[in-house]
Protein backbone atom coordinates (compact mmCIF):
# COMPACT_ATOMS: atom_id res chain seq x y z
CA UNK A 1 0.00 0.00 0.00
CA UNK A 2 1.31 3.44 -0.95
CA UNK A 3 2.00 6.00 1.79
CA UNK A 4 -0.75 8.62 2.29
CA UNK A 5 -0.52 11.51 -0.14
CA UNK A 6 1.63 9.64 -2.66
CA UNK A 7 -0.55 10.64 -5.64
CA UNK A 8 -0.28 14.29 -4.62
CA UNK A 9 3.51 13.99 -4.29
CA UNK A 10 3.71 12.34 -7.73
CA UNK A 11 1.64 15.12 -9.25
CA UNK A 12 3.71 17.87 -7.61
CA UNK A 13 7.00 16.17 -8.50
CA UNK A 14 5.96 16.15 -12.17
CA UNK A 15 5.76 19.96 -12.36
CA UNK A 16 8.46 22.10 -13.95
CA UNK A 17 8.62 24.26 -10.80
CA UNK A 18 9.46 21.18 -8.73
CA UNK A 19 12.11 20.25 -11.30
CA UNK A 20 13.74 23.67 -10.90
CA UNK A 21 13.59 23.89 -7.09
CA UNK A 22 13.97 20.30 -5.88
CA UNK A 23 17.60 19.76 -6.94
CA UNK A 24 18.64 22.68 -4.73
CA UNK A 25 16.51 21.82 -1.70
CA UNK A 26 15.99 18.06 -1.39
CA UNK A 27 19.63 16.87 -1.49
CA UNK A 28 20.70 19.51 1.06
CA UNK A 29 17.90 18.50 3.44
CA UNK A 30 18.65 14.81 2.93
CA UNK A 31 22.37 15.28 3.66
CA UNK A 32 21.67 17.29 6.82
CA UNK A 33 19.06 14.92 8.25
CA UNK A 34 21.14 11.85 7.32
CA UNK A 35 24.19 13.34 9.08
CA UNK A 36 22.22 14.42 12.17
CA UNK A 37 20.64 10.98 12.57
CA UNK A 38 23.94 9.17 11.94
CA UNK A 39 22.60 7.48 8.84
CA UNK A 40 19.31 6.32 10.32
CA UNK A 41 16.97 8.73 8.46
CA UNK A 42 16.87 9.90 4.88
CA UNK A 43 14.12 12.51 4.70
CA UNK A 44 13.07 11.94 1.08
CA UNK A 45 12.92 8.18 1.73
CA UNK A 46 9.72 8.78 3.69
CA UNK A 47 7.98 8.82 0.27
CA UNK A 48 10.42 7.01 -2.01
CA UNK A 49 13.22 4.59 -1.03
CA UNK A 50 16.60 6.25 -1.02
CA UNK A 51 20.32 5.71 -0.65
CA UNK A 52 23.37 7.86 -0.12
CA UNK A 53 25.71 7.10 -3.02
CA UNK A 54 29.43 7.40 -2.23
CA UNK A 55 31.53 7.43 -5.39
CA UNK A 56 34.73 9.13 -6.52
CA UNK A 57 34.31 12.11 -8.83
CA UNK A 58 34.94 11.36 -12.50
CA UNK A 59 37.40 14.23 -12.87
CA UNK A 60 38.49 15.11 -9.32
CA UNK A 61 38.75 11.63 -7.83
CA UNK A 62 37.32 13.11 -4.62
CA UNK A 63 34.64 11.06 -2.87
CA UNK A 64 31.17 12.48 -3.48
CA UNK A 65 28.15 11.70 -1.30
CA UNK A 66 24.84 12.10 -3.09
CA UNK A 67 21.38 11.33 -1.67
CA UNK A 68 19.32 9.61 -4.36
CA UNK A 69 15.94 7.98 -4.76
CA UNK A 70 16.32 4.35 -5.71
CA UNK A 71 14.22 1.40 -6.72
CA UNK A 72 15.12 -1.65 -4.63
CA UNK A 73 14.95 -4.89 -6.58
CA UNK A 74 14.44 -7.15 -3.59
CA UNK A 75 14.12 -10.37 -5.60
CA UNK A 76 17.60 -9.73 -7.09
CA UNK A 77 19.18 -8.10 -4.06
CA UNK A 78 20.03 -5.07 -6.25
CA UNK A 79 19.02 -1.42 -6.59
CA UNK A 80 18.15 0.68 -9.62
CA UNK A 81 19.32 4.28 -9.78
CA UNK A 82 17.51 6.49 -12.27
CA UNK A 83 19.45 9.51 -13.60
CA UNK A 84 16.35 11.64 -14.15
CA UNK A 85 17.88 14.86 -12.80
CA UNK A 86 14.29 15.94 -12.03
CA UNK A 87 13.63 16.27 -15.77
CA UNK A 88 16.40 18.80 -16.36
CA UNK A 89 18.40 18.69 -19.63
CA UNK A 90 21.83 17.36 -18.57
CA UNK A 91 22.75 14.03 -17.03
CA UNK A 92 23.29 14.35 -13.28
CA UNK A 93 26.98 14.44 -12.28
CA UNK A 94 26.72 11.26 -10.22
CA UNK A 95 26.04 9.28 -13.43
CA UNK A 96 29.37 10.38 -14.93
CA UNK A 97 31.04 9.46 -11.65
CA UNK A 98 29.59 5.92 -11.81
CA UNK A 99 30.61 5.54 -15.45
CA UNK A 100 34.19 6.47 -14.51
CA UNK A 101 34.25 4.60 -11.17
CA UNK A 102 31.65 1.81 -11.09
CA UNK A 103 32.88 0.44 -7.75
CA UNK A 104 31.09 2.54 -5.17
CA UNK A 105 29.30 2.32 -1.85
CA UNK A 106 25.75 3.08 -0.80
CA UNK A 107 24.27 3.70 2.58
CA UNK A 108 21.03 1.72 2.59
CA UNK A 109 18.84 1.94 5.69
CA UNK A 110 21.83 2.97 7.79
CA UNK A 111 24.19 0.22 6.54
CA UNK A 112 27.16 0.78 4.23
CA UNK A 113 27.05 -1.60 1.27
CA UNK A 114 29.89 -1.91 -1.29
CA UNK A 115 28.40 -2.09 -4.80
CA UNK A 116 29.34 -2.19 -8.45
CA UNK A 117 27.24 -0.09 -10.81
CA UNK A 118 26.36 -1.15 -14.33
CA UNK A 119 24.77 1.14 -16.95
CA UNK A 120 21.76 -0.69 -18.39
CA UNK A 121 21.28 -0.83 -22.15
CA UNK A 122 19.12 -2.56 -24.73
CA UNK A 123 16.39 -4.98 -23.62
CA UNK A 124 17.69 -5.03 -20.04
CA UNK A 125 17.25 -1.24 -19.87
CA UNK A 126 13.79 -1.42 -21.45
CA UNK A 127 12.65 -3.94 -18.85
CA UNK A 128 14.11 -1.88 -15.99
CA UNK A 129 12.59 1.35 -17.40
CA UNK A 130 9.12 -0.24 -17.52
CA UNK A 131 9.52 -1.32 -13.89
CA UNK A 132 10.74 2.18 -12.91
CA UNK A 133 7.69 3.81 -14.54
CA UNK A 134 5.38 1.48 -12.65
CA UNK A 135 7.30 2.24 -9.44
CA UNK A 136 7.33 6.05 -9.90
CA UNK A 137 5.19 7.33 -12.85
CA UNK A 138 6.68 10.88 -12.83
CA UNK A 139 9.82 9.45 -14.51
CA UNK A 140 7.79 9.38 -17.75
CA UNK A 141 7.18 13.14 -17.44
CA UNK A 142 10.89 13.73 -16.83
CA UNK A 143 11.82 11.71 -19.95
CA UNK A 144 9.35 13.66 -22.12
CA UNK A 145 11.00 16.93 -21.07
CA UNK A 146 14.50 16.00 -22.16
CA UNK A 147 16.13 14.90 -25.40
CA UNK A 148 18.69 12.66 -23.69
CA UNK A 149 17.92 9.09 -22.69
CA UNK A 150 17.72 8.92 -18.89
CA UNK A 151 20.52 6.71 -17.61
CA UNK A 152 19.63 3.66 -15.51
CA UNK A 153 22.17 1.88 -13.34
CA UNK A 154 21.83 -1.42 -11.55
CA UNK A 155 23.83 -1.63 -8.34
CA UNK A 156 24.99 -5.09 -7.32
CA UNK A 157 26.66 -5.99 -4.03
CA UNK A 158 30.42 -6.53 -4.23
Amino acid sequence: MAPPGIKLVQKVSSTRTFGRLAPHVIPALDRAVHRLTRGKVLLSAQMLPGVILCVRGAKSGIERRTPLACMPEEERGTWLLIGSNFGRPGHPAWTANLLAHPDAEINWRGADVPVTARLLQGPEREEAWAAALKFWPPYATYQRRVEREIRLFRLERR
